[in-house]
């Protein structure tokens, strides 16, 4: 159940509210989808002694899986099977909703607060999430890293999002699970709330002012 949209948006901390996807909307974890294709050990093997979050994150940013598997080939062609394997089977890693945020979004939408998405995810990857969670569909932009060729933390992105809100950063609440990409966010003027979990980013929401039930 909504309350009662009782304060204007002057009279609010902010104007809008802008997810993270990967951990707070969406439960994520590559392990299943590269032991998908190359079994749990090797799979556990590759996440421990490569680097794949520098991997990955250089996708987020904008560079090709294509280009991803030729860097790893050279780098460490003992691991492209597994690298490969976490592309093939991509949607294993999606595993669920994080619960309660589905909620939250929801409220939100249903008490008319505009809200967006700001994901660090592959171009090539990221239909799998609109496809999957329908939640996103009551979001009214979202800025996907890799199709914009810029990343949390860099300070740009949080701009654009403004921008594509058409309002200003300090208007806005930012939800991460990440402290640097919270940091960062804080940094650029956003009001900024590292996510542990649904019931306390519910009353951290609330303190904001934002018509949700407490």
């Amino acid at each position: 159940m909504t309350v009662p949209d009782t304060q204007t948006p002057s009279t609010r901390a902010v104007d809008g509210v802008v997810w993270d996807f990967g951990n707070v909307l969406i439960r994520w974890d590559p392990l299943p989808a590269i032991a998908a294709g190359v079994g749990d050990a090797d799979a556990r093997g590759f996440l421990e002694s490569y680097d794949f979050g520098s991997w990955n994150y250089a996708q987020d940013a904008g560079r090709t899986w294509a280009q991803a598997l030729t860097v790893l080939e050279e780098e460490a062609p003992e691991w492209l099977a597994a690298g490969a394997a976490y592309v093939d089977n991509f949607p294993l890693s999606l595993l669920g909703p994080v619960p309660g945020t589905h909620e939250l979004v929801r409220e939100l939408a249903a008490a008319g607060l505009p809200q967006l998405g700001l994901t660090n995810w592959s171009a090539e990857l990221y239909p799998h999430a609109p496809a999957t969670y329908d939640v996103i569909e009551l979001l009214r932009d979202v800025v996907v890293s890799g199709e914009v060729r810029l990343a949390k933390p860099d300070p740009a992105i949080y701009r654009l999002v403004a921008e594509r809100a058409g309002m200003p950063l300090e208007r806005l609440a930012f939800i991460d699970d990440s402290v640097a990409n919270v940091a960062a966010a804080a940094a650029a003027g956003m009001q900024a709330i590292q996510f542990t979990g649904a019931e306390q980013l519910r009353r951290d929401l609330v303190a904001l002012g934002l018509p949700l039930q407490p």
